[in-house]
């Protein structure tokens, strides 16, 4: 839910991400999924990954994590709450992640937002730390409209305003978010991959999702970061470097040779220790192999 619409306020220029003071997050996995006849939301797949999963991934610089909603596996670990009662709403829910966290800003995220980015977060977190006053920072769509779940708060002006609402109310059970945000100073944030925004609320939704991945040439990238967290692989490489090696081999030895060299590079790296270096340098060696074997065969320039 959106709260009602507000004039938005400028920020200054907001520090780098690498100079964020630690954070929090808090995950909002619960809800009915109505509109997707009561599926389990956070877990439906796009490229790969469950929707929670993906989110995660957004949010993994937080220092603690709590997850608001029935226990499920994810990709890392997690603190998890539950809202009372159960089905109770985002503001009963979003109070039992509260209870949980420690740091005077805390991201609040919908578990159904497929394109999060840590490129968002952190422009969400700066945005805050750079702002002269201001209760949070939302990200908006491109169309304008506010993602209230797709924000960086203050914690103490969340537990303010929630106890407020309780006391005033008698109960946060069924109350809608905009009680919550409309009491608070806004700032607002364009969405800086116009992508991050974008929520799945029906199989509309997650069909756009899946098929965004293939219209905008992310599916290599989109497969790898799928397939590591799948094999439990916390490693960034030079990707360009492995195709290229793969090339090289298939070029100058043979076409399967491509799969197969790579692989062996991957067991090699795991042998010595792993790390990006220990890829580096068997990729290195297997690229030194592949030029020598493609001269003797006269694949390659005899004079390079």
């Amino acid at each position: 839910m959106t709260p009602e619409p507000r004039e938005p306020r400028d920020h200054p220029s907001p520090p780098s991400a690498d100079e964020q003071p630690h954070h929090d997050a808090v995950v909002l996995a619960g809800g009915a999924a109505r509109r997707l006849g009561g599926a389990d939301k956070p877990g439906l797949p796009v490229a790969g990954r469950a929707l929670i999963d993906r989110v995660l991934d957004a949010c993994g610089g937080a220092a603690t994590t709590v997850v608001v909603g029935p226990r499920r596996p994810t990709v890392r670990p997690v603190a998890w709450a539950r809202e009372e009662p159960p089905g109770g709403g985002p503001l009963p829910a979003l109070a039992a992640g509260l209870r949980q966290v420690t740091a005077d800003v805390v991201l609040v995220l919908a578990a159904d937002l497929p394109f999060l980015s840590r490129t968002a977060v952190d422009a969400l977190l700066a945005a805050l730390r750079g702002a002269q006053g201001g209760d949070g920072v939302v990200l908006t769509d491109p169309d304008g409209r506010d993602q209230t779940l797709a924000a960086a708060y203050r914690t103490d002006a969340l537990r303010q305003h929630l106890a407020l609402i309780a006391a005033e109310h008698g109960t946060l059970t069924g109350l809608p978010l905009r009680l919550l945000t409309g009491e608070l100073a806004l700032l607002r944030l364009p969405d800086p991959t116009g992508q991050a925004s974008f929520d799945c609320d029906t199989w509309d939704d997650l069909s756009t999702a899946r098929a965004r991945i293939r219209e905008h040439g992310d599916v290599l990238e989109e497969w790898i970061t799928a397939a590591k967290a799948e094999l439990g692989i916390e490693l960034d490489v030079d990707m360009r470097m492995l195709l290229d090696l793969a090339r090289d081999a298939a070029h100058g030895v043979d076409r399967p040779a491509a799969p197969l060299t790579t692989f062996l590079v991957g067991y090699a790296a795991a042998s010595a220790g792993g790390g990006e270096q220990a890829v580096a340098e068997a990729a290195r060696r297997a690229f030194v192999l592949a030029e020598r074997w493609a001269k003797e065969t006269g694949s390659g320039d005899p004079d390079a």
